[in-house]
Parts: C-alpha cells; structure tokens; sequence
C-alpha cells in the first residue's frame, strides 16, 4: 500500500523539527499553549484549565473508522485521544475522558512508540484528538518516530479554541487540520463551553490551519493528505449559530473548505441533567428541519463540501 509522505520529514532532515520540539517545551514553563494563557509551570507539577502537566495523557488509540471518509479509507484513522480539554462543553460526548480525565500519563517516547503501531497497522493518518494542550509533547514524539520511520500525514482535531500562534509552531508538521468551528456568537460559547471570546480565537486558528495548508487535497482513492477539514456540529434551537460560522468560512477561508456540517447531537453530561441555567432545548436531539435549515444555510453562503446531501436518516 503507497503512502504519500508527510512534510515533517523535510524538517526532520534540516534540524528544523529538533528545533521546533526544544521551543514547544520551553512554552511548557510558562504555558500559553491556549487562549486560557495560564502562564502555569507545568514543567514543575502546576497545572492550568487543562489539569494537565508535563507528561502527555491518552485516553485510547486505535484505528477508527467514525471518521470522515476521506480519513478513514479502508484501513482506519489512527486516531490517539488525549486527555482533558481547555473548553468545559456541558454537553460534552466524551466527558469522561474531557472533564473527567479517564486515561493515563504515559512518556513521550511510549507516544511515539503508538504512533509507529498505528502505522504498522496500516492506518492512513495519525489522527490527534483534542491536541491543543500537549503540542510540545506530541512534537517531541514525533521527533522521535519520525527518525524511526514514521511517515503518516498527521491530522490535528481540534474543538477549535487554539491560539494562533501554537498554530504557527506546527507549521510543515502537521498535515491536515480539523477544526470545529462550534459557535457563531462568543456569549454561546461562553455559556455552554466556558470559552471565552471563543469565535475570534477560532477564527484566528483556522486562517492560520488555511495559510498553512489550503483547501482540503485527497489521492487517487479519496484518501486525504493535506488540507483543511472544517467540523460543525447543529445544535437545537439554532445555539451554534450555524448561519455565522458559515458565512465566515464562505467569506473568510475559502467557498472550497471541507465543512462536515455534523447531525450527531445528542444531550450528554450537564445538558443531559438539565438546570444548571443551560437552555432547555440542549435537552434533546436536532430536529430534522433544524438540520436541513443547517444544510441551506452552508449552501446560501457558498460552502459545497463536506456536508452530506441527502441528509442523513434517524433525526
């Protein structure tokens, strides 16, 4: 099976990659990885927002085949999903792992070591799930990987809330970028994710992923191998502001972006107890409608990849 090789293998060649990983680190000293600037010393057992310290913390790793197709393929999404997150969604799907903090510190060479049995397994990208907080980490993994062979694209998912310049730090690293873009209003996104000034944060992030990358690229069989893939997921009631963040990507980033326009909602953690001050409407699913008002509304602003036509079926 051909692969296409990642471009960390040129910086692997310059030094440019050792750099990198020595500059990722000492960011750890003072931390400002996120829009939460924590300014913790994580290197000396503080941790910030994210509970996180200086080894990284894996939840699971594995193919995966709920992907995208375009990352998925035959052979799976070598997905690593880290733990704890810098956003509090209360509606959170995988809560225990993002708020509760199920999974283990492990070392950064124990990471590279996963990331070469992914590709041994044949999987046709290393997926990092909700990286954002263990950037330096996962660089200096990769450091190591990649000098014992790694080559697979790197897919960098993101809920969205990064700052741009630990965006700028992975510049030739990664390969495919897959943001959310969650909301088109920040006072939603504080009230239902604790993210403060979330849309510019999220805006300013996905310009950078686009100057890096451009508009999504698959091989001859639909695989992807660079690019950038834009996650939004409906929520009930209108909450996620579909119409604005689909005008922004129209607008801003490129008519061409990728944008899986997600239907999977469904109320968990906090939104599945109720009260708490959340809008009632969190406590269900999207509606069908709701869903196919989502779809003309990325279709009014230009947007014509990505999001799945006809919808799908179960609302």
């Amino acid at each position: 099976m051909g692969r296409r090789a990642s471009s960390y293998l040129g910086l692997l060649k310059t030094g440019e990659l050792a750099r990198r990983a020595v500059e990722a680190w000492e960011r750890l000293s003072s931390c400002t990885l996120c829009p939460r600037q924590c300014r913790v010393d994580r290197l000396h057992g503080e941790v910030g927002f994210c509970r996180s310290g200086s080894l990284p913390k894996l939840a699971s790793f594995g193919p995966h085949f709920g992907e995208e197709p375009e990352l998925v393929g035959r052979h799976g999404s070598g997905t690593i999903f880290f733990s704890n997150c810098t956003m509090r969604c209360q509606y959170c799907q995988n809560y225990e792992i993002s708020q509760c903090g199920a999974g283990r510190e492990i070392t950064c060479d124990d990471l590279a070591r996963i990331m070469l049995a992914l590709q041994d397994d044949g999987c046709h990208n290393i997926n990092l799930v909700s990286p954002t907080h263990f950037v330096p980490q996962i660089i200096a993994a990769l450091l190591t990987a990649a000098g014992e062979g790694l080559s697979l694209p790197l897919v960098y998912n993101t809920g969205g809330y990064d700052c741009a310049a630990t965006i700028r730090l992975l510049d030739g690293i990664v390969d495919i970028y897959m943001p959310d873009a969650k909301y088109g209003d920040d006072e939603t996104a504080r009230r239902l994710s604790h993210a403060p000034h979330y849309t510019r944060y999220m805006q300013e992030a996905v310009l950078e992923m686009h100057e890096q990358v451009g508009d999504l690229v698959v091989d001859e069989e639909g695989i992807a191998v660079r690019g950038l893939i834009i996650r939004h997921l409906v929520l009930p009631d209108g909450l996620a502001g579909s119409r604005e963040v689909f005008r922004f990507i129209a607008q801003e980033v490129s008519k061409e972006s990728y944008v899986n326009v997600m239907a999977q909602y469904r109320p968990e953690w906090h939104a599945a107890e109720g009260g708490r001050g959340l809008p009632e409407g969190l406590g269900r699913r999207i509606t069908a409608s709701e869903y196919d008002e989502a779809l003309r509304e990325a279709e009014k602003a230009g947007i014509h990849r990505g999001f799945p036509r006809p919808p799908p079926t179960g609302l």
